[in-house]
């Protein structure tokens, strides 16, 4: 029996959106919108955009939040062991954060890949020059 702490993070599926109404960059709250995309469940996209912030804001203050603190993260986001590794690694995943020495970071691969994705799909696919995207 597997631990879901040690569960296989290579992918994550995102919802992508075309209408130009529902980008991440016009909501109000582009964090849980974003968060959304992610989790199919609403608590559970809640719970994440807290994690995220939390994470965000211990790197900033150069306190960054420690693996070993996964006790007081569950009593923080009120969620179960499994359920709160389960929602971890849909975000380590998605490239969103990282765990390195023990620490979680923010990560830009979530952004490389997207960008990865936006360029080859501009001059791949439609055959456009890079420079226009």
């Amino acid at each position: 029996m597997s631990l879901v702490k040690n569960a296989p993070r290579t992918a994550t599926t995102i919802v992508v959106r075309s209408d130009a109404n529902t980008r991440i960059s016009h909501s109000r709250d582009p964090y849980y919108n974003l968060m959304r995309r992610i989790f199919q469940e609403e608590a559970t996209a809640v719970r994440g955009q807290k994690f995220l912030t939390m994470i965000e804001e211990r790197q900033a203050a150069g306190n960054p939040l420690r693996t070993d603190e996964w006790k007081a993260l569950l009593d923080e986001l009120q969620t179960g062991r499994a359920s709160f590794y389960a929602m971890r690694n849909k975000l380590l995943g998605a490239g969103l954060i990282s765990v390195k020495n023990k620490e979680y970071r923010l990560s830009g691969q979530f952004s490389k890949d997207l960008m990865d994705m936006a360029r080859w799909w501009w001059t791949a696919v439609l055959s456009q020059d890079e420079a226009s995207l």
